[in-house]
């Protein structure tokens, strides 16, 4: 590769862009359609949300050890990987026979999670200069890929049919895995380690234990044998994950790292907000296109339902771009505070006030400012607590809480939706009411952690306490050719 291309970042963050672009978009794409999905494949509910809750389930356990992977054997490689996976699974699901055959292929997308600590890797080692900008705008895609996956699934679905919304993916992350070849410079950063597969073989059983059971809790009872096993089982299990976690030489996820105030406060915010983002969106469109003979909702198309999330989109993007003003200014703590409070009230006025599509509008853009605000705060406020060579598995253990967030979310969400159905087969009305009123209590939560965060000015140099004194400790990064 030429020196000129190397040195280009424009090019670098235009993939970066792309790719974590595409996986934020194929979280969604599916959300307004799982009705039709449902009908076709001939499923009831609950097994259909676990074409949503699948992807994210996977991606939970994809996103940090794939982020760990990158770090030893080099970013730019994994990153190739995790964008041709996604291909490989959205060509799985334009193809799948069956809803069984779904689900497989979007657990094979959720690999594609790996982008995220891939991408915040390359920009903190290759990029010099509007570092913080940078990571505010990628960090942000997350919640603006989500919210546009739902609006533009509608058209996409209209015009040209269901199985596009994984045709043109399929496309994109192609052609994005070969941009990524060519243009991304590999990271002179390495940390060597061996892979850690018991602690992800325990973190996949512990998640699947209790998503499967808080999704079949209405369905087999939550006094069953069954679910009271399930949710024994993910306790054991996260026990045991913790246990061995902090016993091995390579952990998937550093407990040690944890305990850092910069990383722990972080990462708790990231699951609440995770919670009630993943959970809202999901189940909006579902609102949206219930008959008002119901007694609620608005009869609206997937393509109707998807505008409603559009102003959210185009907030949390906005925003991504005045982040790093706003930390310089304020301070990151004020400003994941703020947007975790606006969040909150955004759910609350969701539970309260949905007889009208200009009150949803109202919500979901305030929605959509609280959570770019959070979102594209919390990688600077993380990679600055951290040394160097731990960005990856640092970054990647931020996305990976805040996706395990997502999937608890939906799966709880599903439960409190579908627990009462009225006699025409749709969920009652106090349903959502209750789903959103918890969703705001999260909130709260998530800004009670957000008031321990360092207040941090500058995440592109600023270092903490924290990391300074953990920095002794971690591996001398080792040069290689890229």
């Amino acid at each position: 590769m030429s020196p000129a291309i190397r040195g280009n970042q424009s090019l670098t963050f235009a993939v970066l862009t792309v790719a974590v672009s595409s996986f934020a978009l194929l979280q969604s794409l599916i959300v307004p359609v799982l009705a039709q999905i449902q009908l076709e494949y001939d499923t009831d509910q609950t097994t259909v949300t676990w074409v949503l809750t699948a992807y994210l389930l996977s991606a939970s356990i994809a996103t940090p050890l794939l982020g760990r992977i990158g770090d030893a054997v080099g970013k730019k490689k994994m990153l190739v990987v995790t964008l041709s996976a996604l291909a490989v699974g959205s060509l799985m699901a334009a193809l799948a026979p069956s809803i069984g055959w779904l689900i497989v292929a979007r657990v094979v997308q959720g690999l594609g999670g790996g982008v995220l600590p891939l991408s915040f890797g390359i920009i903190r080692d290759e990029f010099t200069g509007r570092v913080t900008g940078a990571l505010s705008v990628i960090a942000s895609l997350t919640a603006v890929g989500f919210g546009a996956g739902i609006v533009v699934a509608g058209p996409i679905v209209d015009s040209l049919g269901y199985h596009w919304l994984f045709w043109l993916p399929m496309i994109a992350t192609a052609v994005a895995a070969l941009a990524a070849l060519v243009l991304v410079p590999e990271s002179p950063v390495r940390t060597p380690g061996r892979l850690p597969a018991l602690p992800a073989v325990l973190l996949a059983g512990w998640l699947v234990a209790l998503l499967l059971a808080v999704s079949q809790g209405n369905k087999w009872g939550w006094a069953s044998i069954e679910v009271l096993g399930l949710l024994a089982a993910a306790a054991v299990l996260a026990a045991l994950w913790v246990r061995v976690e902090t016993r091995v030489p390579v952990p998937l996820i550093d407990m040690q790292m944890m305990r850092l105030r910069g990383v722990w406060t972080t990462n708790v915010v990231g699951a609440f907000v995770g919670f009630g983002m993943f959970a809202s969106f999901g189940f909006l469109p579902q609102f949206l296109q219930t008959p008002s003979a119901a007694g609620y909702g608005f009869d609206a198309t997937i393509t109707e339902s998807g505008h409603l999330l559009l102003p959210s989109a185009v907030a949390s993007f906005v925003v991504g771009f005045l982040t790093a003003r706003l930390i310089g200014r304020f301070g990151a703590r004020l400003v994941i505070v703020t947007g975790t409070l606006i969040s909150g009230a955004a759910f609350a006025s969701m539970a309260l006030f949905h007889d009208t599509t200009a009150q949803l509008y109202a919500a979901t853009t305030a929605q959509g400012l609280g959570s770019g605000l959070v979102f594209s705060s919390l990688a600077g406020v993380v990679i600055a607590s951290v040394p160097r060579e731990q960005t990856g598995v640092a970054s990647g253990m931020n996305a990976n809480i805040r996706t395990i967030g997502g999937s608890i979310g939906s799966a709880v969400m599903a439960g409190i939706v579908t627990a009462r159905m009225n006699p025409a087969g749709f969920p009652e009305e106090s349903g959502y009411t209750i789903g959103f009123a918890i969703l705001a209590v999260g909130m709260l939560v998530a800004a009670a952690a957000a008031m321990r965060i360092p207040d941090i000015h500058d995440p592109a140099t600023e270092q903490t306490d924290d990391a300074v004194e953990l920095e002794p400790e971690a591996p001398s990064p080792q040069p290689v050719n890229g």
